[in-house]
């Protein structure tokens, strides 16, 4: 009811209550304090009310979205309410009469003139479908609008007044052929129904026509479909309306359409109820449900019946069809059996069972096979689909002509729809009996047939595929499996054990598959050893099984497959496969496995005793690590490969390789090649001088020189080289021995020499090429002169070594050699002998004339070599040659010689020399003449050189006589003899970096002042001024002033210097010459060098100011402004600037200014700056200075006009400063609207802030105005400012703090409503406002989960929920999020959050099997009478001996009893014991012992002793019978005879074949005097029993009566058994003979082929004939047929000839 749920009944009525669908009511109204709303009432939601504060006059909501259509006057909006987002809008040029969801896509808008569609999709704008007729005035109120499914035909319903009366008016209109038809009557709806004979659907309209004066009558009509299309077109006659009489103006309102029942329901104004059966256009029901009017009805599509709301009262009624009574209500109130049988087979409802059973009946006893079939086809609820039915049909017989009744039968049915079970097995049998199994692969692939394990069974001997597809489908998977296995495909195998959980034994299968197909079974076992998840096989078990068939090669290549990973564990597999190949005669497989290094973990050396037993000597020896074994397997090097031995010896350490070497040289001279080719190749692993020493101990010289001069040519070690020398000596190979001894660097030269010298080879070159190089030259000279080898003496320094004979020489001298010989090698030289080293040899003999005439011959030749001229000069300055002729006119020796030659000879001559060097040999020209006391040559050297470095040399020293020497000859003889005034200047210059001052001044004043050649030079006026500023000040301002010709400014400069401070004279210098300055440029230049000394030097600003004012000079003014500003003196600087006009300098007067806070004369001197300057800082610093002397307007003017002020760093400034006006003004002229933004908040102007803001859009902008807003209490701007935020990520936790700082989350959580709907709505926003929701609106939080789960962070979420206690919307986030093993556990840690089926929902896809174990507790604890359905989701994950102890242990194996029915069949010991535990307590005999026999895997001893002591005899019994089964034959009997059961113990006996058992049951019968059972007994065990006991027994106790019938059977036994042996043993006659051979004579001509090839060889012998000395095997099953000729076994065969045993084997 409306009105309980808040709703005013005044809004229930036509126009502001609409519903659209079976889901939500939308009532348009206002509240208390009459604001409109809109009240939404959710039905599928336990109809919750919501109400929303929205002005719109009419509401109706999409029927299948939450998308709402408003409309206010013209204005018509579409909102989407999940989004919270407009959608569409659009204003009407007319009014809107009537509206409405024509689809869930289209909404239907009428006025008075034309019917308009509005798509919710797009942009587009309604658009007019058809104009109202004019029939359907403005006089007709619309009521109803229908569009039918496939949106071609639309109906437009209406009603208005006729003569006191309500008449009505229907347009329908095609779309297609755009014409319009008028109907008379109230209302109507279209529908899709499937008609009786067709197989498309038929869209109808149905309609209630009522013409004046005439019955009311229901239409049903096909429309969009040509009359002669096939099948026609289905159309009812009008069927009249039974109105009821009290009623008779009543009309019809709504009516709607059942699609589930294809029944139409129509309800009349005074609340009558009509419903028709479309199909018939019967009525079915009328009766009254109501006294108020239904304005309004929608199907409900879950019931198949229709919602509607009653006027005013607000009333919801629901009416459906009670499906189980309507039936029985037609057959009993309509009395209408055919259309009882038509509903019920079209609707599927039960009740009319017996109409159809004897409608079934009448059918088949008239031979009506078709109409019988159909009808059992369409009976509802599958009454007539069963087992008699079909044996029914296959008693009748066929019609000649026609096809077997069953099978018409089955061809109806499979018309229909799909067989059940039953049916497709009963199908499947004669379809395969006639050999169309294609039929049947056509109709499971029409999904025909409904599979099941016995049609899987019966197509599996005949089609294994299709019995594979039967199995699959029916989910039987032993069978399944066992068809993979048939077809070979073990990989599916694998796979759907895997995904069906089913397990399988593997190893069994594998084991059978080998037998059939070894290549297959190999590749079983590598599917399942590489199976995902882990090998589905143990290795070893596969492996036994190849083994256990000696199946090498397969189960080589299975394990190549299963231990391709090479793990630790697998090393007794790695070694097992390694030895059933070396073992098994393929050591070449092993070989291959080995060398490509597949695995590392098998126990090599056992492997490697197995390569040497196999001849594998590499393999052997790369598995040994005992030196030992080594040197056993190679001593077989001549059966190894070569490069394997060299590359085994580089695996060898150092010590076990050279022992191995040693090992084999001992061997023989046989392997010496290959030894020397090991050494050379691991030369640097093993070290040379360990090889070396192998060969040494076996002396073999030859192995040492080819080792050797392997590696002597790459060797860096001397010893090598020296071995090599040596073993090639030793040979003889003395070309080897000269070609190491020349090109070799490493040998040790002495120990080479001394070898060669010793060992006296006949050619000395080795020797001579070792001392050359090495510098043994003395050592070589002596040798060869003292072995008279002088030809070869004059061969080294002619040929060999040139530059080396002086050295020689120098030795022959010593060795007092001839002098003619030596002059004689001299000559023989020539140019090539260095003279140096040859005269200094030479001289320190004391025998240097010997080379007068040598040097002399050169010199001649025009040599120009200094070292030849220097040995010349010295003889002859030695000889007193004319030396300093000499001395000065030779160019080529080298002064440095001869000057230090002659410096004990005669020191003139040496300065001779050394003066001749240019300046080389001043070092030793200075002190040869200071120690020879040459100053007067030294003086005029000096001067002459002009050097100031040597002048520095010579005046730093500190002795003052040679000092003053050299000084008085400098002023005496040097400068008075020279003209050179650069001489002077050097001079002069020297003396000042001497610091020779006061002589310097003494000197320059007598040379300028007392008139000279130089006073009027420049350079000395200068010096001389300066060196009186340096070292006499009094005397400069004199020279200042008698002095003129000099650099004044310069000097000014320097005077003017902080270290002589001579202000004055540096002022006076600048006046002078500023007065005889050339040019007003210079002069200028001039006097600020003067104003510069005054305020920088002398710091008097006063004397500067006069100085300024009477030059008047701008350059002046700018320095004095300069100096007044760094002084602080701001006002007289600026001024100064001003009168300069200068603004050049506006950086530092801005700072000076703003230190100072004057920014009144700071404007003026800006506005100054500003004519001449356009610079950035200068106009920021302007307009900054208005801001601060609050000047709007010029500051305005100032930012209006052109300008290249940093308006953005100002306005900074400003508003940092809280000059937010200013700011304001600054920020407006750059559009700066985020600062903007700020300065209005500042100002409190918010609105302005947000606009500003608005512009622009800039997330930092946002937030702060934002702030402000929430803190001032401004909500409304506050939002719209947060929905900018929002959608940024990174800012939105900062934004709730915001809000809930101030308390206003849920102020906060409206900004977040809005903000779904946003474009850039991210998973933030549903997120947060999820954790909102549970803090502070935690019914909301369930609805908007179901929503947005999939948008959302939902660990956040999860842990949000789990804060606030929230335990179903956290489960429900667990499930959605596939975190089932947390729902699981969420819900068994809080009742509250549990349910049933979400429960199994989630428990089935958890992960953790420990959830599965925790749930069954859960369930036995708290939920026991479900415990069974949730065990039933479980069981294919489920470790059921583990399950059964659980419930062991809690006392609850009762309540899972049908759990363990349905596991049993797996076979488990804990299933069957706690199986038969229950059996037992519940006294079920029966059950117990179908439960023993079925499944046996349990201890069975122990149920038998425990069973054995039950009350119940009947339990006993099954004691024994276990007893019996385990061949417990004795247990067994005494238990039967203990309980009298003797039958159960005579069948004991017999099953037990022990005669002694029988023989003592028979005595126990006997001593009983059980004459019957001693009867049955005999029969029973006959074959056990002793005739000699039996007729003991009976004659001794008078059974003999008993026994006869015994004894009688014995004795026929016997007879017959003599007969056979004699019949047998007769010899047979020779026409038989004959007969014999003739049959198989013509037998092989008539190619009644033996077959051979296809039995065993001896398969037709005797078993009692040897085969080879051994008993032959018994093949095939006894008396099968054999061989082309039809033989038995043990008869005759291969041509008649019977087969004899012979030793041979034959």
């Amino acid at each position: 009811n409306l009105t309980q749920l808040g709703v005013n009944p005044e809004n229930v009525k036509h126009g502001s209550c609409s519903m659209e669908s079976d889901k939500v009511v939308c009532i348009c109204e206002k509240n208390a304090t009459g604001q409109a709303q809109i009240v939404i009432v959710d039905m599928e939601n336990g109809n919750a009310v919501d109400r929303k504060n929205i002005a719109a006059e009419a509401a109706i909501m999409n029927p299948v979205s939450k998308i709402i259509a408003l409309r206010a006057g013209s204005t018509l909006q579409i909102f989407n309410l999940e989004l919270k987002a407009k959608m569409k809008s659009y204003n009407m040029t007319e009014p809107v009469s009537f509206w409405r969801w024509a689809s869930p896509s289209i909404i239907a808008l009428v006025t008075s003139n034309a019917v308009y569609h509005w798509s919710i999709e797009g942009d587009s704008a309604p658009t007019k479908v058809f104009d109202r007729h004019p029939s359907f005035g403005a006089n007709v109120q619309v009521i109803n609008y229908q569009l039918s499914p496939d949106g071609k035909w639309c109906l437009l319903g209406g009603i208005f007044s006729n003569n006191g009366a309500i008449s009505g008016t229907m347009q329908l209109y095609s779309v297609e052929k755009r014409v319009s038809q008028m109907l008379t009557g109230h209302t109507g709806t279209f529908a899709k129904i499937k008609p009786e004979g067709r197989t498309d659907e038929a869209q109808v309209l149905v309609f209630q026509e009522k013409k004046e004066n005439d019955t009311p009558k229901l239409f049903v009509m096909e429309i969009g479909k040509d009359k002669d299309s096939p099948g026609g077109v289905f159309r009812l006659q009008p069927v009249p309306i039974p109105m009821p009489a009290e009623a008779p103006n009543d009309f019809p309102v709504t009516m709607q359409c059942s699609s589930k029942h294809d029944v139409v329901f129509m309800i009349t104004k005074m609340g009558y109820l009509f419903m028709f059966d479309i199909h018939t256009g019967r009525a079915l029901y009328r009766a009254r449900i109501s006294t108020d009017t239904v304005f309004v009805a929608t199907p409900q599509t879950s019931t198949g019946g229709v919602l509607g709301i009653t006027n005013r009262k607000g009333q919801v009624l629901q009416v459906q069809i009670n499906e189980e009574t309507l039936v029985p209500y037609i057959m009993n109130t309509l009395r209408d059996n055919q259309l009882a049988i038509s509903l019920a087979g079209r609707m599927n409802l039960p009740g009319a069972e017996q109409l159809y059973l004897a409608e079934f009946d009448r059918l088949m006893a008239s031979q009506d096979v078709s109409g019988a079939a159909k009808l059992a086809a369409k009976a509802p609820q599958g009454i007539l689909r069963n087992t008699q039915t079909i044996q029914r049909f296959q008693q009748i017989p066929a019609q000649a002509g026609q096809p077997q009744p069953v099978f018409q039968y089955f061809s109806t049915l499979l018309e229909k729809g799909k067989l059940n079970a039953t049916e497709s097995i009963e199908l499947a049998r004669p379809v395969l009996q006639q050999g169309r199994a294609n039929l049947l692969t056509k109709w499971l692939q029409d999904d025909k047939l409904e599979c099941s394990e016995q049609l899987g069974d019966l197509l599996s001997s005949t089609d294994v595929e299709m019995a594979l597809s039967v199995y699959l489908r029916a989910n039987v998977p032993e069978k399944a499996i066992n068809c993979f296995a048939q077809r070979g495909e073990f990989d599916k195998l694998v796979a759907y054990a895997a995904k069906v959980g089913y397990r399988c034994d593997y190893g069994m299968m594998l084991q059978q598959l080998l037998h059939q197909n070894p290549q297959g079974a190999v590749e079983f076992a590598k599917k399942l050893a590489g199976a995902e998840g882990g090998s589905l096989i143990d290795v070893q078990q596969a492996t036994d099984v190849f083994m256990s068939m000696n199946r090498v090669q397969e189960c080589t290549a299975f394990l190549l497959e299963a231990l391709k990973d090479n793990n630790a564990s697998q090393a007794v597999l790695q070694t097992k496969l390694l030895e059933m190949n070396l073992l098994g005669g393929s050591p070449q497989v092993a070989d291959a496995i080995m060398q490509n290094n597949m695995f590392t973990h098998y126990d090599r050396q056992y492997v490697a005793k197995l390569c040497e037993k196999a001849g594998l000597f590499q393999r052997a020896a790369e598995h040994f690590t005992e030196l030992s074994d080594i040197k056993r397997v190679m001593a077989n090097t001549h059966n190894m490969n070569p490069e394997f031995v060299m590359g085994f010896f580089g695996n060898l350490s150092s010590e076990h390789a050279v022992e191995l070497l040693r090992e084999l040289l001992g061997r023989g001279p046989s392997n010496l090649q290959l030894v020397v080719q090991i050494c050379q190749k691991y030369n640097d692993q093993l070290g040379s001088d360990k090889c070396i020493k192998v060969f040494e101990d076996f002396k073999s010289n030859e192995g040492l020189y080819y080792y050797l001069g392997a590696i002597v040519n790459n060797s860096q070690e001397a010893d090598v080289h020296f071995k090599y020398i040596e073993a090639a000596a030793k040979l003889g190979q003395f070309k080897e021995v000269e070609r190491v001894c020349r090109d070799s660097t490493v040998y040790d030269a002495a120990k080479v020499k001394t070898f060669l010298m010793d060992a006296k080879l006949a050619d000395p070159r080795p020797l001579i090429h070792v001392c050359d190089r090495n510098d043994f030259i003395d050592e070589m000279t002596a040798y060869l002169y003292s072995n008279n080898l002088l030809k070869y003496i004059e061969v080294y320094v002619q040929k060999v070594s040139p530059p080396k004979t002086p050295m020689v020489v120098g030795k022959l001298l010593e060795l007092d050699c001839n002098e003619d010989f030596v002059r004689g090698l001299l000559n023989s030289v020539g140019q090539a002998c260095p003279v140096d080293e040859l005269v200094e040899q030479v001289e320190r003999r004391n025998r240097l004339r010997l080379l007068q005439p040598w040097l002399e011959a050169r010199v001649a030749t025009g040599n120009t070599e200094p070292s030849t001229h220097n040995a010349i000069g010295k003889i002859y300055i030695t000889l007193n040659r004319d030396p300093v002729q000499f001395l000065s006119n030779n160019q080529f020796y080298e002064p440095a010689v001869l000057g230090k030659y002659c410096e004990k000879l005669d020191p003139s001559l040496a300065f001779l020399a050394y003066k001749k060097a240019g300046g080389a040999c001043d070092e030793d020209l200075l002190r040869v003449t200071t120690e020879n006391g040459l100053f007067k040559d030294q003086a005029r050297y000096l001067v002459e050189k002009q050097d100031l470095e040597l002048w520095a040399v010579v005046l730093s020293k500190e002795e003052d006589t040679n000092k003053r020497a050299l000084i008085d000859q400098v002023v005496q003889t040097a400068l008075p003899e020279t003209k050179n005034p650069d001489e002077v200047s050097t001079t002069v210059k020297a003396f000042l970096a001497a610091d020779l001052s006061i002589e310097l001044i003494e000197l320059l004043d007598r040379i300028v002042l007392q008139g000279s050649e130089f006073s009027n030079n420049k350079n000395l006026q200068n010096l001389l001024i300066l060196t009186a500023v340096k070292n006499d000040p009094d005397k400069v301002m004199e020279y200042i002033n008698r002095l003129d010709n000099f650099d004044g400014p310069e000097i000014a400069k320097i005077a003017a210097n902080e270290q002589y401070m001579l202000y004055e004279e540096a002022l006076t210098i600048y006046t002078k010459f500023a007065k005889t300055a050339e040019t007003d440029e210079a002069k200028n230049e001039l006097n600020v060098f003067a104003i510069e000394v005054l305020v920088d030097k002398m710091k008097a600003l006063e004397r500067a100011k006069e100085f300024a004012e009477r030059v008047s000079v701008k350059e002046c003014w700018s320095k004095l402004a300069a100096a007044q500003l760094s002084e602080g003196m701001i006002h007289d600087s600026i001024s100064s600037y001003c009168k300069a006009e200068d603004a050049t300098n506006y950086t530092a007067v801005i700072a000076a200014s703003e230190a100072e806070n004057n920014y009144d004369d700071l404007v003026t001197y800006l506005v100054m700056a500003r004519k001449e300057i356009k610079e950035n800082e200068l106009d920021t610093a302007l307009i900054y200075a208005y801001a601060k002397t609050s000047n709007t307007s010029d500051l305005e003017q100032m930012v209006s006009s052109p300008n290249v002020a940093n308006i953005m760093e100002i306005g900074e400034r400003c508003f940092m400063e809280g000059l937010f006006d200013a700011a304001k003004l600054l920020f407006e002229s750059i559009n700066n609207n985020a600062k903007l933004a700020l300065c209005y908040v500042n100002l409190g102007a918010y609105r302005e802030a947000v606009d500003a803001a608005t512009k622009a859009n800039a997330i930092s902008t946002w937030k702060e105005v934002n702030v402000a807003c929430v803190k001032d209490g401004e909500f409304r701007l506050a939002a719209m400012c947060g929905l900018h935020i929002i959608v940024h990520p990174d800012h939105l936790e900062e934004l709730i703090g915001t809000y809930e700082s101030v308390g206003q989350p849920m102020e906060l959580i409206t900004v977040m409503e809005q903000g779904l709907g946003l474009e850039g709505a991210h998973a933030g926003i549903f997120t947060e406002l999820g954790v909102l929701y549970s803090k502070y609106n935690p019914d909301k939080l369930m609805e908007h989960i179901k929503i947005f789960w999939s948008r959302m962070n939902v660990p956040k979420i999860l842990r949000a929920c789990e804060a606030a206690c929230l335990w179903d919307e956290a489960v429900y986030l667990y499930k959605e999020d596939g975190q089932h093993d947390s729902a699981v556990k969420c819900m068994i840690e809080h009742a509250s959050a549990f349910k049933h089926d979400l429960f199994l929902d989630c428990v089935q896809k958890a992960r953790n099997q420990e959830v599965h174990y925790k749930s069954i507790s859960f369930y036995t604890e708290q939920h026991p009478m479900n415990l069974v359905r949730l065990l039933q989701v479980l069981t294919p994950s489920l470790d059921h001996a583990r399950a059964v102890h659980m419930f062991r242990k809690s006392d609850s194996l009762g309540l899972v009893m049908p759990y363990l029915k349905t596991v049993q069949k797996e076979n488990l010991t804990a299933v069957n014991e706690a199986v038969n535990e229950i059996y037992i307590e519940d006294e079920d005999y029966e059950a117990l012992h179908t439960s023993i026999d079925e499944y046996d895997n349990f201890d069975q001893i122990a149920l038998a002793q425990k069973l054995e002591k039950h009350e119940l005899l009947e339990f006993r019994r099954i004691a024994a019978y276990v007893y019996k089964k385990n061949k417990r034959w004795s247990q067994s009997m005494n238990l039967s005879k203990q309980d009298k059961m003797y039958k159960d113990a005579i069948e004991t006996a017999n099953f037990s074949a022990d005669a002694a058992l029988v023989e003592e049951l028979m005595r126990f019968f006997v001593g009983v005097q059980d004459k019957e059972c001693f009867c049955a007994m005999l029969y029973t065990c006959c074959d056990l029993v002793k005739p000699d006991v039996a007729i003991e027994l009976a004659w001794r106790n008078n059974y003999t009566d008993y026994a006869m019938p015994y004894l009688i059977q014995y004795v026929k036994n016997l007879s017959d058994k003599v007969k056979e042996i004699d019949e047998r043993t007769a010899p047979k006659k020779e026409e038989e003979l004959q007969n014999d051979a003739a049959v198989a004579a013509a037998n092989m001509m008539y190619n009644e082929t033996m077959m051979i090839t296809n039995t065993p060889y001896n398969g037709g012998m005797d078993p009692s004939y040897g085969v080879g000395g051994m008993m032959p095997q018994q093949m095939g099953q006894p008396n099968m047929m054999m061989n082309g000729g039809g033989m038995q076994n043990g008869g005759m065969m291969n041509g008649g000839m019977q087969q004899q045993g012979y030793g041979g084997g034959f």
